[in-house]
Order: structure tokens, then C-alpha cells, then sequence
């Protein structure tokens, strides 16, 4: 059997843990399906002590990750520390520089300096993985930069956050509000202290650029995404949805138009029928769309430490069986100065179907008013459904300035869905239905969107 595989491993929080515990736990079987051992000789981590449920004590330990990186006890960097900057980026760029083979689950590391990372992996001759970065032990990466060879991806997207899938999973099972659901999913551990980065659509949207990437054989563009997230769906959003045959769910949607690649993360609604809409709780799920394949979709834990040590551990185990010499697929799927520069499309051509919730004065005139706003548009409308008193409106004022204050009338709820158009169209109704005055609160607008 050849020599082993040695492992720095750099980040002992809990997927690092995990990747050193399965390592032990099943060196037999990896030995035995990778043609060598795969062994960790070294660690980083920022206290020694720490009890981390491993014995690293034969193992060499670094305070810094850079020197780990560097280090000649070492084939392959694992890093696991997090952050698109500083530690994270200094460990991996020195690690390719010195000719090390690098693995990360970093998202944020990836969508920020991917391009110029997988320039470097080149350069030295060894791999850059990253399975692990987006959706977790799902093998989306492997899967569209080397089994869709041949396939010309149109669209790509999924379900990406576990967490904003658990409360929206919550709210409609439960029947709970958002911030009733977020408190419980804080207490639950599915959510951080801070969770805007899961709720707003920003981790989705680090995720969505390399898929994009990748599939699309452009340079990473994580700053140029259309991005809404989920704070503002009510519950009243997601009765209305599913009365209408929807679920609404975080997606991230990567697709080819005319004008350019469109990137964008947002609550959409997709049909109750499809595979995607019985996709709950913390699962992910990614769906790509191809000329040659048709659709696939995979789905499964998008997070925890074992689902990413999982995702881990193939990449590690990839690269103890490539043959020394031998051309190994680009990161990025071609090589990194192949990369087009990213067009982005024009949000506003966006096409599809939406869903407008509006709470209106209950007094004559109203529906004729909204449906001449749509008409000038050419907006064709599929449904109108009018719903009883609107369940705690806001008032109009300096906090809520989007029409008159309330009149004495007991408002109402107006939903409306439309037919296929353009985000255009649709936003220039939205500011017509404004000027008009009918509204005590600000409109809902949700896309529509055809999903398998």
C-alpha cells in the first residue's frame, strides 16, 4: 500500500472535531478505498486544552496556520477556520504557494477570492476542493464540475440555508410568526445570536456565486446578486400560499438570459406539487437545469459537523487516490483563465409569475384602481382574492410612508397573481397602486417560480 495521505488540519471547532473523529474512527475503510491511509499529522487550533473529543497529542500542533500550512509534515491543508480574510485566506494561499493540496469549507473565502485561489492551485499543480462550502454533504460541486461534463447548464438553483428553511417550515407547520419561530430556532441552536447572515439571503448568496461559477464558466461574482431575504414573510404570506397550491421557500436561482447570468436569493413561491416544495426543516436541496441531462436534483443535510466532515473527507479522500502527475479537473471546472467575466443580467427583465399581498381601505373604487395600475403594465392577472380584515395592520406614517393614513375603515386584504411578466412591469404597477393612496401598509411582492 502506498504511503499515507497526511492531513494538516487547521480549525478544531465542531466540523473540525467531526473530520478528526471520523478520520480515527474509519482509517480501515478509507485506507482500504483510497489505495493509502489517510492520517492527520498536524493541527492548529487557538487552545491546546480544550478537550475536543480526539487525542491530537501524537499529532504536531501549530499556533499558527499559516506555519501548518507551510509545514513539510503535511500533503494536504484542511481549513476549517472561517472568514474571508486574515488567518483563513493567509493559511490557504501559503499552503498552495509551498505545493500543498488544499481543502476548505469556506464559502465566504471561496466567493470573495475563489478565482484568484483556483489560480494559484493551478499554477502549483495540486487541487483545490471545496465540496463542503456549499450545501453540506450534498456533492453538488462534484457532481457539476466533473459528472455534467458535456452538459450546458441553463439554470441552477435550491434550497441552501437550513436555517431560513427551518422557520419557514416552522411558521407554516405551526402556524407561529417569524420572530416567534426565530427566537425558537436561536434556543434550538439552528440559528445564531446574530442571524442575519442566514435570514437576510447573504450565505445563500456566497453558495449561489460558485455554483454559478461553475456552472456557467464564469468568474465568481458574490457582489452582484439580487438579494432579499426572509424577515418580512408573515404568516398571513404563507396561508395565502398555500390556499393559492404554494410553499414559500428561500431560493437561490442562477440562471442564462439574454442580457447576462441572473443571480438572485429571495423568498419564492414554488408549486406545493414539486419535489423542492417537500423540502423542510434544516435539508437543502440544488436543482440543476441542462441541455443534455434535463433536470437533476439533490438534496440532504446542508449542514452540522458530521454532514460537512462528510463533505470533507471526500474531498480528502479524491485526492489521496489522484495519481501524482496526472491533470486534475480545474476548481472551477475550467481553468480559472478561462473564466468569462460575469455579465450580470438586468434584475428588471426578470419574467415570471408574482404574488402581490396588499392591505387596502375597504372603500369603493379600490379593485378598479388596482386592476387599471396592472392593465397599464399589461399585467394579466390569474387571480384576485379578497380576504377580511387584515390581521394588525400598519398604519401609515413616518415609519410606514407608503400611502394615506387609516380613514375609519376597517381594512382589507387584496391578493393578487399574476400571469408570467417582468419585474419591471410589475415594480412600475407596484408604484402606480402607491401614488393611488389606497394602501395602510407597505405591499408584499413574491415571485413565482417554476421549480421541479
Amino acid at each position: 500500500m502506498s504511503e499515507s495521505l497526511r492531513v494538516g488540519l487547521a480549525g478544531l471547532g465542531t466540523v473540525g472535531a467531526s473530520v478528526a473523529k471520523v478520520i480515527a474512527e474509519k482509517a480501515d475503510e478509507l485506507a482500504a478505498q483510497c489505495g493509502r491511509p489517510v492520517e492527520i499529522t498536524a493541527v492548529s487550533a487557538r487552545d491546546r486544552s480544550r478537550d475536543r473529543g480526539f487525542d491530537h497529542t501524537q499529532m504536531h500542533w501549530f499556533d499558527d496556520p499559516v506555519a501548518l500550512a507551510q509545514s513539510n509534515h503535511i500533503d494536504v491543508f484542511v481549513e476549517l477556520i472561517g472568514g474571508d480574510e486574515g488567518p483563513a485566506l493567509d493559511s490557504v494561499a501559503a499552503a498552495l504557494d509551498a505545493g500543498r493540496h488544499v481543502v476548505t469549507a469556506n464559502k465566504a473565502l471561496l466567493a470573495k477570492h475563489g478565482v484568484e485561489l483556483a489560480r494559484k492551485s493551478e499554477a502549483a499543480g495540486v487541487i483545490l476542493n471545496f465540496e463542503a462550502a456549499v450545501a453540506g454533504g450534498i456533492p453538488i460541486i462534484k457532481t457539476m464540475r466533473e459528472s455534467l461534463s458535456g452538459n450546458k447548464v441553463s439554470r441552477v438553483y435550491g434550497i441552501m440555508n437550513g436555517t431560513a428553511n427551518y422557520i419557514l417550515t416552522r411558521m407554516e407547520r405551526d402556524r407561529i410568526t417569524f420572530a416567534e419561530c426565530l427566537a425558537d430556532a436561536q434556543r434550538l441552536g439552528y440559528a445564531e445570536a446574530d442571524p442575519t447572515f442566514d435570514i437576510e439571503g447573504h450565505d445563500t448568496a456566497h453558495k449561489l456565486a460558485i455554483l454559478a461559477s461553475i456552472a456557467f464558466g464564469t468568474q465568481i461574482a458574490a457582489d452582484d446578486i439580487y438579494m432579499e431575504g426572509i424577515s418580512n414573510i408573515a404568516l398571513g404570506d404563507i396561508e395565502a400560499a398555500r390556499e393559492l397550491g404554494y410553499r414559500i421557500k428561500l431560493l437561490g436561482v442562477a440562471q442564462r438570459t439574454a442580457s447576462g447570468i441572473e443571480q438572485r436569493v429571495h423568498p419564492t413561491m414554488v408549486p406545493l406539487g414539486s419535489v423542492i416544495a417537500q423540502v423542510d426543516g434544516v435539508t437543502n436541496a440544488v436543482a440543476v437545469e441542462a441541455d443534455v441531462i434535463g433536470t437533476l436534483m439533490m438534496s440532504g443535510p446542508g449542514a452540522g459537523g458530521n454532514a460537512t466532515a462528510s463533505a470533507v473527507i471526500g474531498d480528502l479522500a479524491d485526492i489521496a487516490k489522484a495519481q501524482p502527475g496526472r491533470q486534475q479537473a480545474p476548481a472551477l471546472g475550467r481553468p480559472a483563465d478561462l473564466l468569462e467575466p460575469y455579465e450580470r443580467a438586468r434584475m428588471r427583465t426578470h419574467e415570471g409569475g408574482y404574488f402581490v399581498r396588499l392591505t387596502v381601505h375597504d372603500r369603493p373604487g379600490v379593485f378598479a384602481a388596482l386592476a387599471t395600475r396592472m392593465a397599464e403594465q399589461d399585467i394579466s392577472l390569474e387571480s384576485i382574492v379578497q380576504h377580511g380584515a387584515a390581521p394588525h395592520p400598519v398604519p401609515m406614517g413616518p415609519d410606514n410612508p407608503y400611502g394615506d393614513d387609516l380613514d375609519g375603515t376597517d381594512p382589507k386584504t387584496v391578493i393578487l397573481i399574476t400571469h408570467e411578466t417582468t419585474e419591471q412591469a410589475i415594480r412600475k404597477a407596484i408604484e402606480g397602486i402607491l401614488q393611488d393612496g389606497h394602501l395602510v401598509s407597505r405591499p408584499q411582492v413574491i415571485r413565482i417560480e417554476r421549480a421541479g
